[in-house]
This record gives structure tokens, sequence and C-alpha cells, in this order.
């Protein structure tokens, strides 16, 4: 009776999590300054102090025990699901702890692939008529889907830079996908979005308002948001390509929209790579010029700076409704193209005032 109860008021799942949560967080810093799981300070980080970096333990913890607490029948349709979200989280951990050569950590992620891809089968099956094609078979519909698992795996870990920004763009990104199987009656993968949504809560007001108790996410908790996103993105495709749900809410363009809703980080990754590669340096090299690095440049703090990229990724959500139906192509080239003139307009201002401090 309780359960039905939570189960027909979905956001109360989200505060179970959030909970839980809060039950867990003080467990995980205490431990990690235990063991010296830690962020030291360095050239790369405007933070001082020593700062536990296993935040990611702490989301999968309050994420998966909520989700299974209210979907245990669905466990053995989602077993190999969930192992695939664990072995991931345990990629992402052995990197925090270790520091993985990005090649070391891409062979970690495509082994954890495996179970979403091959045994879970949640996959991409159907192009949506992008370039004349529909169906595919199975063998390429394997290599694009691990292609763009490895794509948004990486495009979240690497806009996870400031205070609040991976967390923040997790829970509107959750929340998009949640409504959406909410709507269309796939009730468990609502769920799925919910109890993360719960779960990235707790890690924000940590993460940033958290001062002495501050913690980051590490790439256990990117990868496993990433990851997440990910298979999202594989069903809401999916359930679209073959109508798998009501008229109303059908999406033609449902990859473009998929891409359209995660510009933020997707477009950022893209042009960094292209940038890193033009100056003849590797893709995977760090640097500082992210886009919350650009918007930084301009005097904005981490909380700003994550309220900038928030407020844009909604605009994006947005444009992603009101092209639904359009062609895939007309949807993507004006993302884009949108995309690309905000980054210009950025630019201008950032040498403006690069200009203005050199005149003084």
């Amino acid at each position: 009776m309780i359960q039905d109860f939570f189960l027909h008021n979905t956001y109360l799942i989200g505060l179970i999590s959030f909970v839980l949560g809060l039950v867990g967080m003080p467990i995980v810093i205490r431990i990690a300054k235990a063991k010296g799981l830690v962020v030291r300070p360095n050239k790369r980080m405007s933070h001082e102090g020593e700062i536990p970096n296993i935040g990611g333990l702490n989301i999968c913890f309050s994420f998966l025990l909520t989700y299974m607490i209210f979907e245990y029948d669905q466990m053995s349709q989602s077993q190999f699901f969930l192992i695939g979200l664990f072995a991931i989280m345990a990629v992402g951990f052995i990197d925090d702890v270790l520091i993985l050569t990005p090649l070391a950590k891409l062979f970690g992620e495509t082994l954890a692939s495996i179970a979403l891809i091959g045994f879970a089968d949640i996959r991409i099956t159907h192009l949506h008529g992008i370039f004349g094609i529909g169906e595919i078979g199975i063998i390429p519909s394997y290599l694009i889907s691990l292609f763009v698992l490895i794509a948004i795996i990486n495009a979240v870990n690497l806009i996870d830079g400031i205070d609040g920004l991976a967390s923040g763009l997790g829970m509107l990104y959750c929340l998009f996908f949640a409504i959406y199987f909410y709507l269309v009656g796939e009730k468990s993968w609502s769920i799925l979005g919910i109890c993360m949504i719960g779960a990235l809560a707790v890690f924000f007001l940590y993460n940033v308002f958290g001062h002495k108790e501050k913690i980051f996410m590490g790439d256990s908790g990117s990868l496993l948001l990433g990851y997440l996103l990910t298979a999202f993105v594989f069903r809401f495709c999916e359930i679209n390509a073959y109508q798998l749900v009501p008229e109303t809410y059908h999406m033609t363009a449902a990859p473009a929209v998929a891409i359209c809703v995660l510009t933020v980080p997707i477009f950022d990754t893209i042009r960094v790579s292209l940038t890193r590669i033009k100056q003849h340096r590797s893709p995977f090299q760090p640097d500082k010029n992210h886009i919350h690095h650009l918007l930084l440049r301009t005097g904005l703090n981490h909380l700003q700076t994550t309220g900038v990229l928030l407020s844009v990724s909604v605009l994006f959500i947005g444009l992603a409704i009101l092209g639904r139906n359009w062609n895939n192509w007309i949807l993507l080239i004006t993302d884009f193209a949108l995309a690309t003139t905000m980054t210009f307009a950025l630019w201008q201002v950032i040498n403006r005032q690069m200009n203005a401090h050199a005149e003084h």
C-alpha cells in the first residue's frame, strides 16, 4: 500500500533518495578524509585545502538503493543495466584514486558498456531517417551505440569543472527525461530519473554550499551520470523510432532532440577538442578553455557561471521541444548555429574586457 502511494506520487521517491543521500554524505566525507581520498590544491583548481573527491559514491548509493526499494520487482529485467552502472562508477573511482591514463580509462568505459549495450540490450537500433537510414543491423548498432556512450560519458566528465555545474545540469537533464518517460507510460525509466535527481540534489548542496564539508563529484560521479544519461538517450530514441509512445508525445526528430537537450556538454567537448587539435595538442590534454572557464574569465563566480549555463540549457531544451518534429538536420543545424553564435558573443565580451584591462 505504501509503495503504491509512492509509485503514484513519483516525486516523493526523489525525496527518499535525497534523505538517503543526506544520511550517507557525512559518512562518505569522513571516510574520504580518513583515507586521504582528497584533491589537493593545484594550478588547475581555485579551491583551497584538501577536498574529498569521491562524492560519486554517495550519489551511487542513494540512487541505486532508492531504485531497488521501489522497483525491486523489475530487478530481473534491469540487473545488467544496474551492473553496468556499478561498473562505470567503479572505473571512475579507480581513476579518482589512481589517475588512469586516457587509454586505460577508455578501456574501462568500453568494458562497462558491454553490460548496457550487449547484455541489457539498451542501444540504438534505428537512425530515424538520418542519411536516409532507418533500422540498422546488429554490428552497426553495437558500434554506433558504443561511440555515443563514450562520447556522452566523456562530455559529462569534462563539463564537471566548477561547483554545481555537472550536478545542476544532471538534475535538469534527468528532470526532462523523467517527465517525458512519465508522460509516455515508461514508469521504471521515469523513476530512474527521479532517483538520480534526489541523489544529485544532496551532492549539489554539499558541493556548492558545503564550505568545510565540501566534496567533489569525482569521476565516480560524472561517469555514472553520463552512463545513465546515455541510457536515457537510447531509450528515448528507441521508443520514438518504433512509435511506442502516444501520438501526442511522439518526436520524429528524437536523436536531434536528445543532442539539443545535452548541447552544453556536447558542443563544449567538440569545440575544445577541435581547438586542441588545431593547436597540435592532444584532445585529451587538460586546459582552461571549457565554456565554464570562459565565463569565469568574465568575472562571474562559480555559482553565477553554473546559473548561466543552467539557464542556457533551459533555452536549448525549449528549442528541442519546439523542433521535436522538424527534420533532424534542421534542428541540429539550428542548435549548433545558436551554440556557435553564443560562444562567439562570449569571446567578444572576453576580448573587450582584455583590451580594456590592457589600456589601463
